[in-house]
């Protein structure tokens, strides 16, 4: 059977076509990787000292509910892409300071592991969990006065069981804070009160704090803490850049909610998500143009600015927790100073 001569040449088109979108797709990722690598040659980033606890002397006499932290949204998201919500990956975050970090999770497409994904594994993958809590463990190690928290996002809302098996393979346990009590209410009153001082975390040793949003259950692995038991939080994913209200997002409070649910809710710890996302072609990214005036000590938009509006709403009431994007962009730490009383 003969084969036509324009039969071949549309399989040598199709064969170029394939050819090129290949190269163009190496050239791309190589660019990508290449760029991910120099930034942080060319970007310094101070490394804060460790004296006293997290930091400061005087959080070591202070119970953990009474200091205000900043955290790194999307921590494990790091690089120069629009979807990417920090600059530097997880141990520069550390060495500069912070002390909360946040990371979203998925079961793997392929072999079902747990992953810390950007919406989905396909969008943005950065690798397994366990590979991620090891970099926590090694810094950790390295830094005994240190506390440090994890918040967790369920992204497919699996059984509890499948995160204690990944902390266990990673060796972490033996660091883990554990409340002396599990209140016996699904909202218990006044649970800030059980707080230990950062120095006493650090004396025995139970320096990671680990909450998980959804699917916790302390009654088989009592130390993954159920984070709306702990906190609620301020509306995320915002694209209003005045982040001009500071109201209760989750828990979701409705009319039909009870006087004293909405009571509890208010006495707890809160998250103030202050990280501004675009519209581009009809996504929603990370808003890496005007993140330092996002991130700023003070003026419109500024974190300052945010909190002196939640305090303003909530009776005085400090946020305990300042989840940002690209934290080394204007002044989040020295907020966090300010926010502390130093």
């Amino acid at each position: 059977m003969r084969i036509r001569g324009h039969e071949i040449r549309k399989q040598v088109l199709a064969n170029y076509i394939i050819l090129s979108l290949l190269c163009s797709y190496l050239i791309i990722t190589t660019s990508i990787n290449i760029a991910t690598t120099i930034y942080p040659l060319l970007h310094s980033v101070p490394i804060q000292a460790t004296n006293g606890c997290n930091g400061r002397p005087e959080y070591c006499d202070r119970t953990y509910d009474n200091i205000t932290q900043i955290a790194t949204h999307g921590s494990a998201f790091y690089g120069i892409l629009p979807s990417q919500n920090q600059n530097f990956g997880i141990t520069t975050q550390l060495d500069a300071g912070i002390r909360f970090l946040q990371a979203q999770t998925h079961r793997g497409p392929v072999f079902g592991e747990l992953k810390l994904c950007h919406t989905n594994c396909l969008m943005e993958d950065a690798g397994a969990l366990e590979d991620y809590l090891l970099v926590v463990k090694e810094w950790l190690m390295g830094h005994p006065q240190e506390v440090v928290s994890l918040l967790l996002t369920n992204g497919d809302f699996l059984d509890v069981g499948a995160f204690e098996e990944v902390f266990s393979k990673a060796g972490i346990i033996d660091m883990v804070y554990i409340p002396k009590s599990t209140p016996a209410r699904k909202e218990p009153r006044n649970i800030g009160a059980q707080w230990p001082t950062l120095g006493e975390m650090i004396e025995t040793n139970q320096r990671l704090v680990i909450f998980l949003d959804y699917g916790a259950d302390t009654a088989k692995v009592p130390y993954i803490l159920k984070e709306f038991q702990y906190f609620w939080e301020t509306p995320y994913n915002t694209v209003d850049s005045s982040f001009s209200q500071c109201e209760i997002d989750r828990p979701e409070l409705s009319p039909q909610s009870s006087p004293s649910f909405v009571a509890e809710v208010k006495q707890r710890m809160y998250i103030m998500n202050h990280y501004l996302d675009t519209t581009i072609l009809g996504m929603e990214v990370p808003n890496r143009r005007d993140a330092k005036k996002t991130n700023a000590l003070s003026g419109d938009g500024s974190i300052g600015a945010q909190a002196e509006l939640c305090q303003s709403s909530h009776g005085g009431k400090k946020p305990r927790v300042i989840m940002v994007n690209y934290f080394d962009v204007g002044e989040v730490l020295k907020a966090q100073s300010i926010l502390n009383g130093l």
